[in-house]
């Protein structure tokens, strides 16, 4: 039998990251909801839904973390960050809730879609406007029928 070191190395760097980014708003998120009453499992309380998802988020957090510290874990250092990636992204969040109003839920998920699909390199026109179609399709039938949230679904310019 080999003499085995218990050494704890972090194997795969992104996926450690990653989790601890997980962790760090789990607990952010946690002591905000501690501002709120939780009420209970029957009777759920404002801060009842963001403790749990925090638990949650927290506990998927830990479990890459350690994923990342496998012995069997791939070895992978991290990357420098794709400020351009991040802006298109940041972008398109901050554009789709400038236009949700005056252009309605549609036009303002695709607009989302193909602005922060300019994020990947592997952007294809063909592929974001499929994206942008079974998107809005799936959004509006969730948000707006199922959850009977009251987005503009269409333009209000005229209104």
């Amino acid at each position: 039998m080999k003499n085995v070191t218990s050494r704890l190395t972090i194997r795969d760097r992104r996926a450690f990251v990653s989790g601890a980014f997980f962790l760090t708003v789990a607990v952010f998120f946690y002591a905000v909801a501690l501002g709120y009453a939780p009420g209970t499992t029957a009777r759920m309380g404002p801060g009842y839904f963001p403790r749990l998802l925090s638990i949650v988020l927290a506990a998927i957090g830990l479990f890459v973390m350690a994923g990342a510290m496998r012995p069997t874990a791939e070895m992978q250092r991290l990357r420098a960050w794709d400020l351009k990636g991040l802006l298109w992204v940041t972008g398109s969040v901050m554009l789709f809730a400038f236009l949700l109003y005056p252009l309605g839920f549609v036009i303002s998920l695709f607009v989302l879609i193909m602005v922060s699909s300019k994020a990947s390199p592997e952007f294809t026109l063909k592929g974001a406007l499929a994206n942008a179609a079974v998107l809005i399709v799936l959004c509006v039938g969730v948000f707006v029928y199922g959850l009977g949230l009251k987005f503009p679904v269409w333009p209000t310019l005229f209104n």
